[in-house]
C-alpha cells in the first residue's frame, strides 16, 4: 500500500475526524473507502457502457428478421 499526502480544509478535516470517531474508524480508513468506492463506480460505469455498445453492435450485425405482425394491440389485451 502506498501513502499519499492530501491538503484538506481544516473544517473538513475536523468534520471527518468526528465522523471517523463516530464510526470507530480512522480518517485514512474512511478516505480509502471513499476512494475505493469512486474507482469501483467508475469501473462499473465503464463496463455498462461497453456492454451497451456491444449490444448495439450485435443488433446492427444481426441477420434475424421478424415476420409480419398478425396480431393487434386489441387482440393482445382481450380478456
Amino acid at each position: 500500500m502506498k501513502n499519499i499526502t492530501l491538503s484538506v480544509d481544516e473544517d473538513v478535516l475536523r468534520a471527518l475526524r468526528l465522523c471517523a470517531a463516530k464510526r470507530g474508524s480512522a480518517v485514512d480508513a474512511i478516505v480509502r473507502e471513499i476512494l475505493t468506492e469512486l474507482v469501483n463506480r467508475e469501473d462499473r460505469g465503464d463496463r455498462v457502457r461497453k456492454a451497451r455498445r456491444r449490444i448495439v453492435e450485435l443488433s446492427e450485425r444481426s441477420t434475424a428478421r421478424i415476420g409480419s405482425r398478425t396480431w393487434t394491440r386489441e387482440n393482445l389485451h382481450q380478456r
